[in-house]
Parts: structure tokens; C-alpha cells; sequence
């Protein structure tokens, strides 16, 4: 359990400089927006803002699920705000961007999950520069065939759906079902398979190997081919405790291992998140098709 472990080992000693973050924080904050970075409390947020990077949280910081590993709120959400999508993509020609991700909370409350405001934003970014490569990722929208439609036809390049970990350990996600996901996964290619789709796992909740490789196989066969693996930590003591501090050699043969699987990218470090060095994942695979 978390309280049996001691402090974080050295290569989980990444720290937060304020000053690195001020001048994205304040575009954020100007322009009335929300970011994963800061909701999530993301440990790579100082290295991200620094650079003009962040990850956009649209439909509001309020979630309709309560996952026990995850910081952003759980309460009554408002409704979406119909001016949300063009500040966006006014804020993304302020930053300079050049590889948007966009994600939500999980909005159980919206008919259609908010699958199309995720397109409305889609779409204000490609209005403001066609040429700007869009990843969005999504809840599971009930599995909605529609909703997963309009996410996958929403014109981003990349559409991700986050597996989180293995079955096993899946009552860390409120109201989600690993098959639920898989299929969600699979589905987004087959509703346009000229898009790629992305998953993302965590380490470090007392997973054991054989369980990842057979998750990992398990997300390659819905047709995805980029995946993110790092380590879970727990927000605050009243989240899911950490069990593990993988060590770094584990994360690179977790990577050998998918790409030999078949996998197109793999990051996979301590500190690797969903949008982490997301540009990384198309420039890295681009000689393949999807």
C-alpha cells in the first residue's frame, strides 16, 4: 500500500518550477479556459507549459464519474458552453501550437456525451489553420454508434480512448467496462479508418506483467497502434494508493515488447501521460498509413 512505501525513487524526482508556467497559465486563464495539466495535476506541467503546451479540457472541469484514480472533480456538470470551441482555437494561434489534444471529462448527462462539441472544437481549430494536427480524446460515450461517429469524423488526425489499466483492477473506474472500451476503441477505427487511435495504460497498481502484455494485446487487436504507458500517482492520500514504482528498464521492455507485438509508437517512461510529447506519435510513424 502507499503508506508502506517510501519516497519517490530518483527518477520520479521531477520538479515544478512556477515561473516555467505564469505565461501559459495566464493565456488559460484569460481566455476562461481549463486544462487536464492543471485539474490532473500533471507532474510534467512546468516541462509542457514551459514549451507553450498544454492539453485542452473542454465541457468544463466537472465529471459525471468518480474514477478512484483520478484528481478532476466529480459533481453536476454545467452545460456546455457554446463559445468554448472558438477560444480554444483562438488560444491554439496564441500558443503557436502545431499538435493540439483536446479531452473532456466523462459527460454521462449530455445525450450525446459531448461528442459533438468535441467536433465543434475540431472544427474551429481546422477553421483557424487546416494545417494544425488535432488529437482528441474521448470518454467511452456509452458506447453511443453515433457519438463514436462524430469523434471519429470530427477531422482530428488522432482519436484516443484510454484503457487505464488491466481487468483485473478495473473497479478504479467508475461506471467503465473494459470490453465496453476495447470496443469503443475498435469502433472509432471502423467508423473512419483513416484516422489512428491512441490508448493509454497506467503502471504501478499492482498489475503483474503477464496481465499488461495481455492488455496490450488485447488494445492492439481493436486496431489501435499508438499507446502511452506510465506511472500512476495518486493524486492526494483519498485516491487509489500506489502499489509500485516501476522502474525505468520495465517501461522500456513494455515498449520493445508492443512494438514487436506490432505496435507504431510506444512512450513509455515513469513520466510518460496520454498527451505527453503527443507530436512525437504521427512524426514517429508517419511512413505508415492508417
Amino acid at each position: 500500500m502507499e503508506k508502506n512505501l517510501q519516497k519517490k525513487p530518483e527518477w520520479l524526482q521531477k520538479k515544478i518550477t512556477p515561473s516555467m508556467m505564469r505565461e501559459v497559465e495566464t493565456m488559460i486563464a484569460g481566455s476562461g479556459l481549463h486544462t487536464i495539466c492543471q485539474e490532473a495535476l500533471c507532474p510534467n506541467i512546468a516541462e509542457c507549459f514551459s514549451k507553450r503546451v498544454a492539453t485542452f479540457l473542454i465541457l468544463g472541469h466537472l465529471c459525471t464519474r468518480g474514477c478512484t484514480f483520478c484528481n478532476v472533480t466529480k459533481k453536476r456538470p454545467l452545460p456546455p458552453d457554446p463559445d468554448e470551441p472558438q477560444r480554444v482555437a483562438e488560444t491554439v494561434g496564441q500558443m503557436g501550437l502545431r499538435h493540439v489534444v483536446v479531452t473532456s471529462p466523462t459527460r454521462d448527462d449530455l445525450p450525446d456525451g459531448g461528442a459533438g462539441h468535441f467536433g465543434q472544437t475540431v472544427k474551429a481549430i481546422k477553421t483557424l489553420d487546416p494545417t494544425i494536427v488535432v488529437e482528441i480524446l474521448v470518454p467511452d460515450f456509452h458506447e453511443d454508434e453515433k457519438a463514436i461517429e462524430t469523434a471519429a469524423r470530427s477531422g482530428a488526425e488522432i482519436v484516443g480512448h484510454n484503457i487505464e489499466t488491466i481487468p483485473r483492477l478495473y473497479h478504479i473506474r467508475k461506471g467503465a467496462d473494459y470490453e465496453r472500451s476495447l470496443r469503443v476503441l475498435k469502433n472509432l477505427s471502423s467508423a473512419n479508418p483513416d484516422i489512428a487511435t491512441k490508448s493509454g495504460i497506467m503502471l504501478g497498481l499492482g498489475e503483474r506483467k503477464e496481465e499488461v502484455l495481455e492488455t496490450m494485446e488485447d488494445i492492439l487487436k481493436t486496431g489501435c497502434r499508438l499507446l502511452s504507458i506510465g506511472q500512476y500517482l495518486a493524486p492526494s492520500r483519498r485516491h487509489t494508493p500506489v502499489v509500485e514504482f516501476v522502474e525505468p528498464a520495465l517501461f522500456d521492455f513494455y515498449r520493445q515488447a508492443g512494438m514487436a507485438m506490432g505496435y507504431r509508437y510506444i512512450k513509455s517512461s515513469p513520466y510518460t501521460r496520454s498527451s505527453y510529447m503527443a507530436h512525437e506519435y504521427l512524426q514517429t510513424s508517419q511512413t505508415f498509413s492508417y
